[in-house]
């Protein structure tokens, strides 16, 4: 067994003091257990193993992605295992604890300013594609329109989640970034049991809600969970396998994840308060025969410097209710 043989088959466990007033159950997958510390382990190593089976991806060449740093840090371990260098193109903005991760791991860091309009060149979205169009010796993952993130957790999450509940479940609530995780998990779901229901949690900010509601796209603006919601339609949102979907402020996301912290003694980033204040918005409406899953993409660790830094909250004293 090696390194990226521990990737996956987490612990599925149920929460008993955040959920409190609510009938139904609620159960967390633990992805901050993987070696990476992110649930992105996952897609890392199988959208890596994938390009190199097709031939996409050749020895000697340099992997490059843009990431807010969960995918950069799986990737980072799949290209130590396997011989490949790395580049990552990311959000100046992005936690300094994830920062400095990629840095011992020896990762060509280029961050990029995170207020540039989505549609520059230069900007988050486009530069590690257009780096790579120029560059044959580069080779760019693309997580964002690459289908095989999808398959990842259709082959892996949603399997797990299947046979760890015994397929009793009734609400798969989950944020979606690339849409990866949420809608492979929904797709494999829905094929056991077309009843299921699967909620999507977007961040305010972020596009998806409105368009999935009204097929609008809004004009997105700056938030500050990492890892969810998204400025363009992408091919890995997959809306199809979502049955609906909610909007959450930074701030309910960053408070919930204190609360796991204060009352479950579960230390997750802030996707994963997202995660657990929307699966307590779903709960309120259901009765205690029901079972809702989760995600805690990735832990609190990587935050310390920002959503459990009292200095940072006051300097960014304007999160919206």
């Amino acid at each position: 067994m090696n390194l990226l043989d521990a990737i996956g088959n987490t612990p599925l466990v149920q929460l008993h003091n955040i959920t409190k007033g609510t009938q139904a159950k609620i159960c967390a997958k633990l992805e901050f257990t993987n070696p990476g510390g992110s649930i992105k382990d996952r897609i890392s190593r199988y959208m890596v193993e994938k390009a190199e089976k097709e031939g996409k991806l050749q020895p000697g060449q340099t992997i490059i992605e843009n990431s807010s740093g969960n995918t950069a840090m799986g990737l980072a371990i799949v290209a130590r295992q396997k011989g490949y260098k790395l580049k990552i193109v990311i959000r100046d903005t992005t936690s300094k604890e994830k920062l400095k991760m990629l840095q011992v791991l020896g990762v060509d860091v280029i961050a990029v300013d995170a207020s540039l309009p989505p549609e520059r060149e230069d900007s988050y979205n486009n530069y590690a594609k257009n780096l790579a169009a120029k560059n044959p010796d580069l080779f760019y993952i693309d997580q964002h329109n690459n289908l095989n993130n999808n398959e990842a957790h259709y082959m892996t999450t949603g399997p797990e989640i299947w046979e760890q509940t015994k397929g009793k479940i009734d609400y798969f609530v989950a944020g979606i970034g690339t849409g990866g995780t949420i809608c492979g998990v929904g797709r494999f779901l829905k094929e056991k049991n077309p009843n299921i229901k699967i909620i999507a949690v977007d961040p305010f900010g972020s596009i998806f809600y409105d368009y999935f509601k009204h097929k609008k796209l809004i004009e997105p603006y700056r938030y500050f969970i990492e890892g969810l919601g998204d400025e363009f339609l992408i091919k890995t949102a997959q809306f199809e396998y979502i049955d609906d979907m909610i909007k959450v402020t930074d701030k309910n996301s960053f408070e919930y994840a204190m609360k796991l912290a204060y009352e479950e003694g579960i230390i997750a980033g802030g996707s994963s308060g997202a995660n657990i204040w929307g699966a307590l918005q779903i709960a309120k409406d259901l009765d205690e025969n029901k079972r809702i899953v989760t995600i805690f993409p990735d832990s609190g660790y990587k935050y310390f410097s920002t959503i459990y830094n009292e200095d940072w909250w006051k300097q960014h004293n304007n999160f919206a209710d």
